[in-house]
């Protein structure tokens, strides 16, 4: 597939043990249903030609006869299909019989891989049947008079893909052969598996799949069988995911009796660049090194719409730990805090809290690190500057919030001070450009760090992780502090912190919480409507936060061209925004990343919180005269 993503599939066919062509129908209808969804790698589980629950008949000579058969005739029939085939069968080969993967296309075999590990222990025996492929002497099987190469050391190279195979135990193992096949190049693991289920176990073998890809850097995409295998002893209840270094893309349904299919598709750019890195791969891949054979398949990449989920809000934490993830992100910024309270031995936090978003988020994070300390509350000076934009709205919510959380609370209107500004560097008050407004903000950091020194305090930064990023702030103004506990919180993730700070609060609190959240972000710096509402709108300008973020994660976390992110975004947005304005922000985005790196490169202390930051001193360190024109040419 185009912009670095490979469909993959993984299958759960109804099988019949030893009712081998009707498994071989099974397989190829499904193949070509997973085919026509746009699957270019389709992979089905252990022994599902003939099933994993044959027992001594794996011995029987008919039964290894018509299973070989089965298997040219899948590749027959699947030889129109453009899609890589991988199914799992027993082979006899050079006086042993292995428990094997075949990789089909276009009709012809092109490599089989015996499983290394064979399960000998409780309920499975395989070692009564089957070879291991350390044991085996040969490189190539014959199949249909063809030497096909054989052995766990096959690379499988398509457009830009390199996949490996592993059956079932080989994943359990100390050390899985998809360790080695990965620092060799693999980007995609595939596993044939037949795992029985027992109570308890899935949720250990899910975790066992997720730490594989993480630690391998990879995709992993499992197949187990399910319904139709013998339930004489054991149960299978048909599993298949499909993981991206950690991450679950899709899975089955447990205990189904129907055939399942699941796609996704494995994001390779991703997968490279995370390599990229984490020096740690390429020097565990130096130290680790295993000769590999690599098999080519001409397989032409098929253009289709995701199948995977694109979140509108990378940043944001997901699924039923969201309240636990977000006091984990508070905690971070708390703790660290804390730290810088303890060393400095400040006696006074002294904030300014404007009721917008982000000094409302840093106010509550000044009393979670008090609270750590057991330091009291009255240490916080919040300090509300009314100006020329302050709107009653944010002045009343500011005030209310600072006396309800118990800080000290003190109020300098800046009004006067700024015009008698104006008059000494002789600018007209009704020219209300960029030097209207940043005469506001540097007079209100200068209040900041003066109380400060006047109380032997801490000026605590407000300025969230966005702003930084677009270079929204005024230079030694509001970009300015002693430590920047928002420093990494996106926009969108101070909104959703802020909210969950609502949930877990009184009502009086809750309530101004809650009306801060659906307040319109603004720096409020330019006068108020006739109506006193906000006028000045940073989304307006700027563009909207949900789309920055959204920019912004792609290019750090994963360090993807604009075409890819705009691709993304489309996908993600596509009820939301046209292409013509997700392409007129991402323009705006990455015209601005650049040219305001001067501000970043100077940034306060602040703790980092997620995957991506953008500290000279952490993640980001870019010259402040970088050229954007080969990442604005590419958005063209």
């Amino acid at each position: 597939m185009n912009y670095g993503f490979v469909k993959t599939a993984a299958v759960i066919p109804q099988v019949l043990p030893a009712d081998i062509e009707f498994n071989r129908g099974a397989i190829v209808r499904a193949a070509e249903t997973a085919s026509q969804k746009g699957a270019e790698i389709i992979l089905f589980p252990e022994l599902c030609l003939t099933g994993y629950t044959c027992g001594d008949m794996f011995l029987n000579e008919l039964l290894l006869k018509k299973s070989e058969e089965e298997l040219l005739k899948t590749a027959e029939l699947t030889k129109e299909l453009d899609s890589v085939i991988i199914i799992g069968l027993p082979l006899a080969c050079a006086n042993a019989l292995i428990n094997a993967a075949a990789v089909i296309f276009k009709g012809e075999i092109l490599g089989v891989i015996p499983k290394n590990y064979l399960p000998n222990y409780k309920e499975f025996y395989e070692k009564r049947y089957f070879t291991s492929a350390a044991e085996l002497k040969t490189k190539n099987i014959e199949l249909a008079g063809k030497q096909i190469p054989l052995g766990s050391d096959l690379l499988f190279k398509t457009h830009g893909a390199v996949f490996a195979i592993e059956l079932c135990e080989d994943l359990w193992a100390p050390v899985p052969p998809s360790s080695f096949a990965v620092l060799a190049g693999a980007q995609i693991i595939f596993n044939l598996s037949a795992s029985n289920e027992l109570a308890g176990k899935n949720d250990y073998l899910r975790n066992l799949i997720a730490q594989q890809s993480a630690r391998c850097i990879s995709g992993y995409v499992y197949a187990s069988c399910g319904f139709g295998e013998s339930t004489t002893d054991t149960v299978f209840a048909g599993n298949a995911f499909i993981y991206e270094n950690g991450a679950l893309l899709a899975k089955s349904e447990r205990f189904s009796l129907k055939e399942q299919i699941i796609i996704s598709e494995v994001d390779l750019d991703a997968l490279n660049n995370e390599r990229l890195t984490n020096k740690t791969f390429a020097d565990c891949a130096a130290l680790n090194a295993k000769e590999y054979r690599t098999v080519n398949i001409p397989l032409a990449p098929r253009s289709a719409e995701l199948s995977r989920t694109v979140s509108k809000t990378p940043f944001i934490p997901k699924g039923a730990d969201f309240k636990e993830r977000c006091r984990e992100i508070t905690d971070i910024q708390a703790l660290a805090l804390a730290k810088r309270i303890a060393h400095v031995k400040a006696r006074k936090l002294v904030i300014g809290v404007s009721g917008g978003l982000d000094s409302t988020l840093a106010l509550l994070v000044c009393k979670e690190a008090l609270q750590k300390l057991g330091l009291p509350l009255n240490m916080i000076l919040a300090v509300t500057m009314p100006g020329f934009g302050t709107t009653g709205r944010t002045y009343n919510n500011a005030v209310k919030l600072i006396k309800l959380l118990g800080a000290d609370f003190k109020e300098i209107n800046i009004k006067e001070a700024c015009l008698l500004h104006f008059k000494d560097i002789a600018h007209d008050v009704e020219e209300k450009n960029s030097v209207y407004e940043n005469v506001q903000a540097r007079e209100c950091t200068q209040i900041l760090m003066d109380l400060a020194n006047k109380h032997g305090g801490l000026v605590v930064g407000t300025g969230d992780m966005s702003e930084l990023a677009l270079g929204w702030a005024t230079y030694n103004g509001d970009h300015m502090s002693m430590y920047g506990v928002n420093s990494g919180v996106p926009k969108t993730l101070v909104i959703h912190l802020v909210n969950y700070f609502a949930e877990i609060s009184p009502a009086p609190v809750r309530e101004i919480l809650l009306d801060i959240v659906n307040t319109p972000i603004s720096p409020e710096l330019l006068p108020a409507d006739d109506k006193g509402a906000i006028a000045q709108k940073t989304e307006d300008l700027v563009g909207p936060y949900e789309l920055h973020d959204f920019f912004l994660y792609h290019f750090l976390r994963h360090n993807f061209t604009p075409r890819k992110i705009l691709f993304l975004a489309k996908t993600a947005f596509k009820k939301d925004y046209s292409e013509k304005e997700i392409r007129k922000w991402l323009e705006v985005f990455f015209r601005r990343f650049f040219a305001q790196q001067f501000k970043r490169s100077c940034l306060p202390d602040g703790p980092k919180i997620g995957s991506a930051a953008i500290s000279p001193r952490a993640d980001l360190r870019l010259p402040s005269d970088a050229k954007s024109d080969i990442w604005l040419k590419d958005i063209k």
